[in-house]
């Protein structure tokens, strides 16, 4: 839907704050972890947003390996050039499903929840196919079921109940909206790729409180412009709602809530 990758504005700064490493962190290590015996030569990461994947992979990987992080939103993309420890990274404006870089450029292409995103995926898949060297690994990651992500059902149940007539559904449209592992296998075979494997992995989402993932929800992802488009005091509305709905189910204080993702790798 148009509109769902517009992370503008205070968006971004929101979405790295309230939501951040939290949240995005340990599948972000996950992929890290899948790429520790790559010692030297090129990786690309696609839909960077504002870097929380981009750090993990910079402090994981040695520096014998270039690093160039991509995004078609350039704010997205400059919120993650300002953060430190990041110099060693290249950054890049650019458009997943048409990248501009040689055949054959690197040796692994990473994408942390970014896909879903993507208008057509096997296009972006088919672009990330085509830069990986041969033998090259493609690793991405999205979210599982809603079902599995308690925070985000819960925050997507809050504000279908605020606007009953007209429920807004970036939620389980986009980023919870493309879990299916065999469709996933399906685009990437499409795409060119073999050696396909997908696994469900499940973590823990550490959050200061409860306002800061109904904060991140509602004002630091394009849910934001659903809300506002019902009400100019729509998003403010949602948060504390969400926040009210968070605190009565895992309490006042920090939270550790469940949150499960898919990963995938695939070789070139």
């Amino acid at each position: 839907m148009a509109g769902d990758a517009g992370f503008t504005g205070s968006i971004p700064e929101i979405y790295d704050r309230c939501l951040g490493p939290g949240m995005f962190g340990p599948h972000a290590a996950a992929v890290a972890h899948r790429l520790a015996d790559l010692q030297a030569g090129a990786v690309l990461e696609v839909a960077a947003g504002t870097g929380i994947a981009t750090e993990v992979l910079a402090a994981a990987l040695p520096p014998t390996v270039a690093i160039t992080a991509t995004d078609l939103n350039q704010a997205m993309l400059d919120h993650a050039a300002r953060k430190p420890g990041l110099a060693r990274v290249a950054f890049r404006p650019a458009d997943a499903q048409d990248l501009p870089f040689p055949d054959a450029s690197f040796d692994a292409v990473v994408c942390q929840f970014g896909a879903m995103f993507y208008p057509d995926r096997r296009r972006a898949h088919a672009e990330a196919r085509r830069v990986l060297k041969p033998g090259g690994r493609y690793l991405l990651s999205l979210w599982d079921r809603l079902d599995l992500n308690p925070v985000a059902a819960l925050v997507q149940e809050v504000v279908a109940a605020l606007w009953p007539a007209d429920p807004p559904g970036f939620i389980g449209r986009t980023p919870f909206g493309h879990h299916d592992p065999a469709v996933l296998r399906a685009d990437l075979a499409a795409a060119g790729f073999g050696e396909i494997r997908i696994e469900s992995v499940p973590a823990t989402w550490p959050a200061p409180s409860p306002h800061a993932p109904a904060m991140g929800y509602c004002q630091g992802s394009p849910l934001r412009t659903e809300l506002e488009a019902r009400d100019p005091a729509g998003p403010a509305r949602a948060t504390e709602a969400a926040a009210r709905a968070i605190a009565a189910r895992y309490g006042e204080g920090a939270t550790e809530t469940p949150i499960q993702a898919l990963i995938a790798e695939a070789r070139a």
